[in-house]
C-alpha cells in the first residue's frame, strides 16, 4: 500500500512474480524488460513496478475503502493466520464438488497457497489431489491445515521457491525447491515409500499436479 495524498491509497499487488524497485535521485536506473509502471516521486526518485507474468495488479482507491474493494472483499483467510482452521476450511468446502487441489488454489477458499505448496501439503496430508473437496472430513482437514501451515513455514524459512523468475528484492534466490517431496519430481522415487511406481503427474485446470499414488490413495475421506 502506498499513500497518495491525504485520502487515497495506491494498492500494488505483486502476484506471482511482481517486484518493485526503489530508485533514488542519485542512482541511474536501466529500464528492464517487463517494467510496466514508473511512479515519479515528488522529492525525486522513482518507484518502478515490474511483473514478468502479469498476474499482479495496481489500482487507486480511497484510504478507508481499500479492504472493501472487489479484489479483497471476498478473499478467504490467510493460511498462516489464526482464523485459518479445519472448521473454517470445512465451511468453505461444503458442497464444493471440485477437487481438493483446485479448491486450495481458489483464493475465495484460502489465499496464497499456490500450486507448488498445494501439491506439497496434499502429499504431507496423504490426500489424493483429485478427491472431491466436499468429501474430506474434519479429521483429515485438521491434518491438511497443519500440513499447509508447516509447508509454508518451511518455504518461508528457505526463502521461497525459485523455479523461473522468482527472486528477492536484493536479487537473491529462494531454496525451498531443493526440499520438494513431489512437485516437479515426475517419475522419481517417492521419498516415503519404496513399493510404488514413483511420483505421478496429472493436469488439473491447466496446472500441473504431482503426487504419490501410494501415499495419496483415491478414497472417500469422510471422517
Amino acid at each position: 500500500l502506498i499513500e497518495v495524498g491525504a485520502h487515497d491509497i495506491l494498492v500494488v499487488h505483486l502476484g506471482m512474480s511482481g517486484s518493485v524497485r526503489l530508485i533514488d535521485t542519485n542512482t541511474k536506473d536501466t529500464p528492464q524488460k517487463h517494467d510496466h509502471m514508473v511512479i515519479a516521486l515528488r522529492g525525486g526518485g522513482q518507484v518502478i513496478y515490474n511483473d514478468p507474468r502479469r498476474f499482479g495488479m495496481v489500482f487507486l482507491t480511497k484510504r478507508k475503502e481499500w479492504q472493501d474493494h472487489d479484489a479483497f472483499s471476498r478473499l478467504g483467510p490467510e493460511p498462516l493466520g489464526n482464523e485459518f482452521s479445519a472448521q473454517i476450511l470445512a465451511h468453505r468446502l461444503k458442497n464444493k464438488k471440485t477437487s481438493i487441489k483446485q479448491a486450495l488454489l481458489d483464493q475465495h477458499v484460502v489465499v496464497g497457497v499456490g500450486n507448488i505448496y498445494a501439491c506439497e501439503a496434499l502429499f504431507d496430508a496423504g490426500i489424493h489431489p483429485e478427491t472431491p473437496a466436499c468429501d474430506i472430513g474434519i479429521k483429515k482437514l485438521e491434518v491438511l491445515v497443519r500440513a499447509i501451515k508447516e509447508v509454508l513455514h518451511k518455504a518461508i524459512a528457505a526463502g521461497g521457491s525459485t523455479l523461473k523468475d522468482y527472486k528477492h528484492a536484493d536479487g537473491s534466490l529462494g531454496y525451498f525447491q531443493h526440499q520438494f517431496s513431489v512437485y516437479g519430481r515426475h517419475g522419481q522415487p517417492c521419498p516415503r515409500c519404496h513399493d510404488c511406481t514413483g511420483i505421478e503427474k496429472i493436469v488439473q485446470s491447466g496446472r500441473s499436479t504431482f503426487f504419490c499414488p501410494h501415499q495419496q490413495k483415491r478414497a472417500k475421506l469422510s471422517s
